[in-house]
Formats: C-alpha cells, structure tokens, sequence
C-alpha cells in the first residue's frame, strides 16, 4: 500500500464537501476525464461514481464503489479502470491546526495492476497521488477563497 499526504488549508468539513460530489470527481483524480453518472445517496456504501478513464478518443468508460465510509472523516473506494485493473483506494481526513491533512492510501487490488512489481507501483502511485491532491487542494482552497 502507498501513502501519500497533503495538507489544504480549509477544514476538513471543507474538504469533505468535495469529496461527497461526486459530480467533482474528474477535477481532482488524476485518470478521470468525464463523470457519467453518480448514483443517488452517495457516497453511502455501495454506491458507484460513472466516470469514463483515457483521454478521448480512447475513453474507457468504468465505475468506483464506495466500500466504506466515515462522513466528514473517510471514504474507501474500489476504483476500476480496465484493461489495467482495480484499485482500493482510502481518503482519511485529519483536522490540523486550522487546515486538513488530507492522508491517501492506494494498493492495485485486482487485473494486471497486481502484477506490476511493488516498488514500481509505489513509485507511480506516489507520483499520481501527489498530483491528485494537489487538484484536491487547489479545488477545495479555491472554493473557500
């Protein structure tokens, strides 16, 4: 599994506001071109985000479930994106003095991701993820300036 962190300078009541549109989705996931769909509830558990992958004309249209969630403090999802394969993906939010530690952990959970060596796949993560929470960050920051 890879962590990744970052503080944002909003609350975490800020951030979760972003995290619960799933509507916001492609602004901040690094992959995620195109949202197609969010079911009605989410993020409760077992509700999907219908987002397509790739850049067009080669989009892969897919879904990420919600496995578990923490409203206002975490959300765990299992994101797909085939032909590569499936992710677990967890969101934990940590207040931090005024701002938000915002704490990503991600690990390949299923498809040809899995096969892909572990130091390879925390390089690549780590390097993902840091620029997805900077879209998280600039998203939740400038909402709130």
């Amino acid at each position: 599994m890879t962590t990744t962190t970052r503080h944002i300078d909003a609350t975490p009541d800020q951030v979760w506001k972003v995290l619960e549109d799933g509507w916001l989705y492609p602004l901040w996931v690094v992959g995620a071109s195109r949202m197609r769909a969010v079911d009605a509830g989410f993020p409760a558990v077992g509700t999907r985000l219908h987002h397509s992958v790739g850049s067009w004309p080669l989009l892969i249209d897919d879904t990420t479930e919600v496995l578990a969630v923490t409203p206002g403090h975490s959300i765990t999802l299992k994101a797909r994106a085939w032909p590569a394969g499936t992710a677990d993906v967890q969101v934990v939010l940590h207040a931090e003095g005024a701002g938000t530690l915002v704490e990503m952990k991600e690990v390949a959970s299923g498809g040809p991701a899995t096969l892909i060596p572990k130091p390879v796949e925390a390089a690549s993560l780590r390097w993902r993820n840091t620029e997805t929470l900077r879209r998280l960050a600039l998203l939740v920051e400038g909402r709130e300036a």
